[in-house]
């Protein structure tokens, strides 16, 4: 049986010859139409990074959650949601090029029936992927200089945070979930804080999970960051909760280094939940370490 989203491709799909350009993505090196007239988005890391280069697609994803995106994303057409295409507004929209990823990798293949189509999750090496998306996208959209703007700032800034924390003592990364806490170490998904930042681990072998490892307070307390690096899931997703300041308001927490000496960093959650490794992203997060760790 024929899914629908690739009924309506068998029906609408026409030949077209464009100048293409071939660039890095998670699937390997892909072709994809040159300077592109018509996109449409569903990762909003991939929108993130577009818009830092200058570039508005015409179609995107619902909800945005990202604040600092919601005026770029006010004047596209909505296209459906991370996880599920609108079929009938992405054939309205009829794009010359889809990018997806990250949440919406499942949907490549049928997507890739409608349109060229990238699959640009960033997954494991949130920096190095991050910005190997960066740059095929200025390769795309013609903004090459650009994007090796974007690169060396971000660099830049990376080095000087990392100069600034030697010495600050080991991090321990939490994600709350409501009342729920998870760990995340060197090898999970926020684990580039630690690698690229040189922070050394409250606590060796964190089990690599995509949701981290299950916690309790008494794990907290043991570890005894010196800096506790937090992430609400639930503020991420714009779902009502208790935050992740009332939960982690514990008398076990209260007796970590981490909280004595006020090196408890609750940031941004959504830039880096749900944009991970798009440039504005991992920029606003090495501001808000800095902000709170290395200007005190």
């Amino acid at each position: 049986m024929i899914k629908p989203l690739a009924l309506l491709a068998l029906l609408f799909a026409t030949p077209t010859l464009a100048e293409t350009v071939t660039v890095d993505t998670a699937r390997g090196p892909a072709e994809a139409p040159l300077t592109p007239a018509t996109v449409a988005v569903y990762d909003l890391a991939a929108f993130d990074s577009l818009t830092a280069l200058g570039v508005t697609p015409q179609g995107l994803v619902r909800p945005v959650y990202l604040p600092y995106l919601e005026e770029a994303a006010a004047g596209t057409e909505v296209i459906g949601s991370l996880f599920e295409p609108d079929c009938e507004a992405l054939f309205a929209l009829n794009p010359d090029l889809i990018i997806a990823g990250g949440r919406s990798t499942e949907q490549v293949p049928e997507l890739a029936r409608i349109a060229p189509t990238l699959d640009m999750t960033i997954w494991q090496d949130t920096i190095g992927e991050g910005l190997a998306r960066l740059e095929a996208y200025g390769k795309v959209f013609d903004k090459e200089e650009e994007a090796a703007a974007l690169t060396a700032a971000f660099e830049d800034k990376l080095a000087q945070t990392k100069e600034a924390l030697a010495g600050k003592g080991r991090a321990l990364i939490v994600m709350t979930n409501g009342p729920k806490i998870s760990a995340y170490g060197l090898g999970g998904r926020f684990g580039w804080l630690h690698e690229a930042l040189g922070l050394p681990e409250a606590v060796q072998d964190v089990e690599m999970a995509n949701h981290g490892e299950a916690i309790s307070f008494e794990f907290i307390r043991e570890a005894n960051p010196d800096i506790l690096l937090v992430i609400d899931r639930m503020a991420a997703i714009g779902q009502e909760s208790e935050g992740a300041r009332a939960t982690l308001d514990n008398a076990l927490v209260h007796e970590t280094t981490a909280w004595k000496t006020g090196q408890v960093v609750h940031l941004s959650a959504a830039p880096i939940y749900i944009a991970g490794g798009g440039i504005q992203s991992m920029t606003r997060t090495l501001d808000e370490i800095n902000a709170a760790l290395t200007e005190q």
